[in-house]
């Protein structure tokens, strides 16, 4: 990364740092601080509309406005310096000479996020998972993920998600926290080793943020998680908010519990516990005994989208979801076009929910790796559809993942993952993806019109976007007069 692009980042750092509090406690100095940041970071179209949605959202009177307060009053001032505008300025407003510079040497814009598990031991046993058949023999050495960070802030990426197994069990994390205070961290955790001396540490480090992981209330936490996983969860929740520390959530969303978590009363319970956002994930049928049954139905599916969108206008929380959130991204964001994980063993896949690989950062650098033909040809088939409702390569678009792994001849990087390319599930997910693109199809041509300015916003090469639209408008018209010769 250039001199230029460091102090450039460094300098929006330091101007959003100042905006989140840290010279003052008004909540009314600092919104107009924050706004005055915002639009100051802004370079390009795309930040300039995610400056302006936010900076209404902070508004008096808006649910921003309390959660603003709650950031003031209930973050450690290191934690607002070091996680939260880190989180701002490296990935939300991350500079374009930055991109453009990495652009030039490698050939494509550097992801902004990278994932990581450095052990997949864990201390539950959770159904449908294999974390029991873990020792910790097979941890990620710490010396591989400490080069591993420092290649990863060579190529300008400074956010880092740490997985697993459980996080914590991991003898090394505080060690890497302590020794690159200059990336931040964002945590998924079960909580259950979350003690006051463990958030006072985090809160002091301050470059960490702590997703604790829950199912819904303690009947479906419990149920997955094992007795008393709920309680040990919001009891991690209420140590860490005391403490100081960034407190989020993430929840898996199933056809058993799509009700409790786009309900009113499980989102207030999170802003009570102190969460101030979130990630909710759709069940996918990869890992140990897989089951497409618990996939939430396309309704379902939608019923997430239309809960999210009524959080978001009021309540003091941002959720993120990663399927009905993809039209503000341009669609899937895996093969390192935005991000990409890096297992326990080094094997470099293009999403944590696909498990194959056809390269290991033990005998590759950061940088071959994501310049790998596999890893080319995801980015080059993206976005996989002009409808960015319908992104994933598994669930949506099954046969695309099919046809990439066999091409490159990727090999599975975790025991059954071969499952989801044939046989019964192949055959599950291909009728999901029909009815998905049934459901969400009309959804996207009523309510997404503002996707026509995508080629100006997203960092696709030019005439692409286009391409996919003039497809799919091809698809539709098709589709419809079919639909009205039957009728």
């Amino acid at each position: 990364m250039g001199i230029l692009s460091r102090v450039k980042s460094r300098a929006s750092e330091i101007l959003v740092s100042q905006a989140l509090g840290l010279l003052g406690h008004a909540p009314e100095r600092t919104y107009e601080a924050l706004a005055k940041a915002l639009r100051g970071i802004a370079v390009t179209e795309q930040h300039r509309m995610i400056a302006d949605w936010l900076i209404k959202w902070f508004s008096e009177g808006s649910p921003g406005s309390t959660w603003l307060r709650r950031v003031l009053r209930d973050l450690h001032p290191n934690v607002r310096k070091r996680y939260l505008a880190q989180m701002l300025t490296v990935v939300t407003f991350r500079h374009p000479e930055s991109m453009a510079e990495y652009r030039r040497k490698y050939g494509f814009r550097p992801p902004s996020v990278m994932l990581v598990s450095p052990t997949m031991r864990c201390n539950y046993r959770c159904v449908g998972c294999y974390a029991a058949n873990y020792t910790k023999k097979d941890d990620m050495p710490p010396e591989l993920l400490d080069r591993i960070l420092n290649e990863a802030k060579e190529i300008t990426i400074r956010f880092v998600t740490v997985l697993g197994g459980e996080p914590f069990i991991y003898d090394h994390l505080f060690d890497i926290l302590e020794r690159h205070q200059d990336m931040a961290f964002q945590i998924f955790t079960n909580g259950a080793l979350i003690d006051e001396k463990t958030a006072r540490r985090l809160a002091e480090l301050g470059n960490a943020g702590i997703m604790v992981s829950l199912e819904g209330f303690a009947e479906e936490t419990d149920l997955r998680r094992g007795s008393g996983a709920f309680q040990r969860a919001i009891r991690a929740m209420e140590i860490l908010r005391d403490a100081g520390c960034l407190v989020g959530f993430s929840a898996v969303a199933t056809r058993r519990n799509i009700d409790v978590l786009t309900s009113d009363e499980f989102v207030d319970m999170l802003v009570d516990k102190g969460c101030l956002y979130g990630w909710i994930f759709l069940y996918m049928p990869v890992g140990h005994n897989p089951d497409p049954d618990l996939m939430p139905t396309p309704e379902q599916r939608n019923q997430l989208r239309l809960a999210n969108k009524r959080f978001r206008e009021t309540k003091p929380i941002l959720i993120a979801d990663f399927w009905n959130d993809a039209p503000l991204t341009g669609g899937c964001i895996n093969g390192g076009r935005t991000y990409f994980h890096i297992n326990h063993k080094g094997d470099v896949e293009p999403c944590i929910f696909i498990h194959f690989a056809t390269d290991n950062i033990k005998e590759k650098s950061l940088v071959e790796a994501l310049n790998s033909p596999f890893f080319k040809a995801l980015r080059r088939m993206q976005p996989f559809c002009y409808n960015t409702l319908r992104p994933c390569p598994i669930i949506d678009h099954p046969k695309i993942l099919r046809t990439v792994v066999r091409r490159f001849n990727a090999y599975p990087t975790h025991e059954g993952a071969e499952s989801i390319l044939e046989g019964r599930i192949a055959e599950a997910l291909d009728r999901y993806a029909q009815r998905v693109k049934e459901i969400f199809d009309p959804i996207w041509e009523e309510e997404y019109k503002w996707a026509e300015r995508w080629e100006e916003l997203m960092d696709f090469p030019e005439g692409r976007v286009a391409t996919r639209r003039a497809g799919y408008l091809r698809r539709r018209a098709r589709e419809k007069a079919l639909m009205a010769t039957s009728s």
